[in-house]
């Protein structure tokens, strides 16, 4: 079979194509033939070097995906051949509060990911994909939606009406969006692009804002939402937008911190008004497979179409990660087998 290696982890070069013999399963594993993945930041920064300590130069990378089983391990019971599946991207993490043990089979990271035409998984991980759930909707989800739904509810707690807050128009920002929205939340969005805001708008968002254009963009918000600010906030910035983050916060708001876009610290962030406003923040790792299931169940109820900017095919998957790295897309960059 044909996959992907994560080569020395010097730059998006590393990527390379390999041939491997297809693997096949042990007791209590699926094989899985890959239809379709789609692409985190965390796969860029993978290939950098920049994600932890580098990998075997050997690890399939990408998180996110989905396929069909082709073949079962002794011992699997509940799974059958052409069935449709996805899993979490902590494979072992299937229920219950986070353990840093989780970190031991994180696909594409510390066990081998999507990026193949034919993948291992735990037969107990994967969830079975409805027939009215899409492709292009259970390859985008996996790490992404699972983060988003223990944001929103598990650790927000959203209730109908709530005004969700997500930075930025990339791959989390708009599946939060779409995920808020489905859950009768308002959301607002921040993005350097009009053109971009304006497309959210179609989607449904309620208050959009150019940080480019307002430096100071949590005032704008506040004035746009006549003061009431945001009751959670899915940060994918960082730290150093943290006080901008508490400024646009309502009273006892909840920030959930998934993520660094921003770069790294560079100054020691102002959190006194975590105090004044009561609010709590959380760092979120990822989602379980409980928390996934239960996303699937919100897109088979709701037909909901997570918004793909841009396909590659198998072999032009280097380009993906090119095009992801460049800040251009909007959504999820997928890849397609």
């Amino acid at each position: 079979m044909r996959a992907y290696e994560i080569g020395p982890q010097d730059g998006l070069d590393s990527l390379r194509l390999v041939e491997r013999d297809t693997p096949t399963p042990c007791p209590g594993e699926v094989a899985v033939k890959v239809h379709a993945v789609c692409l985190n930041h965390r796969d860029l920064l993978t290939l950098k070097g920049q994600y932890g300590a580098l990998k075997s130069e050997d690890r399939i990378p990408v998180s996110d995906g989905v396929g069909s089983v082709t073949a079962l391990g002794d011992n699997v019971s509940g799974v059958e051949i052409g069935q449709r599946v996805i899993a979490p991207n902590f494979v072992t993490w299937l229920d219950g509060k986070f353990t840093p043990a989780i970190f031991g089979q994180d696909l594409g990271i510390s066990r081998d990911g999507w990026l193949a035409e034919t993948i291992i998984m735990p037969a107990d991980a994967i969830i079975a994909v409805p027939d009215g759930v899409s492709d292009d909707a259970a390859a985008s989800i996996a790490a992404a939606g699972s983060t988003i739904w223990n944001c929103i509810c598990a650790f927000g707690g959203l209730e109908k009406g709530d005004l969700v807050l997500t930075l930025g128009t990339g791959g989390v920002s708009i599946l939060t969006l779409q995920i808020a929205k489905a859950l009768g939340a308002q959301v607002a969005i921040t993005s350097s692009s009009n053109d971009k805001l304006e497309r959210c708008k179609a989607m449904g968002a309620d208050f959009c804002v150019n940080y480019r254009e307002n430096e100071d963009w949590p005032t704008a918000l506040m004035a746009e939402t006549g003061g009431r600010g945001a009751d959670i906030i899915v940060e994918t910035a960082g730290l150093n937008s943290i006080e901008q983050s508490i400024a646009a916060c309502a009273p006892n708001g909840r920030i959930a911190l998934i993520g660094a876009l921003s770069g790294q610290l560079d100054k020691v962030p102002q959190l006194a008004g975590l105090i004044g406003k009561n609010v709590t923040m959380k760092g979120i790792t990822a989602g379980n497979r409980e928390m996934l299931g239960e996303l699937v169940d919100l897109i088979s109820r709701t037909g909901l179409e997570p918004l793909i900017d841009r396909k590659f095919t198998f072999d032009d998957a280097p380009a993906a990660f090119t095009y992801l790295e460049s800040g251009d897309h909007m959504g999820k960059v997928m890849i397609t087998l």
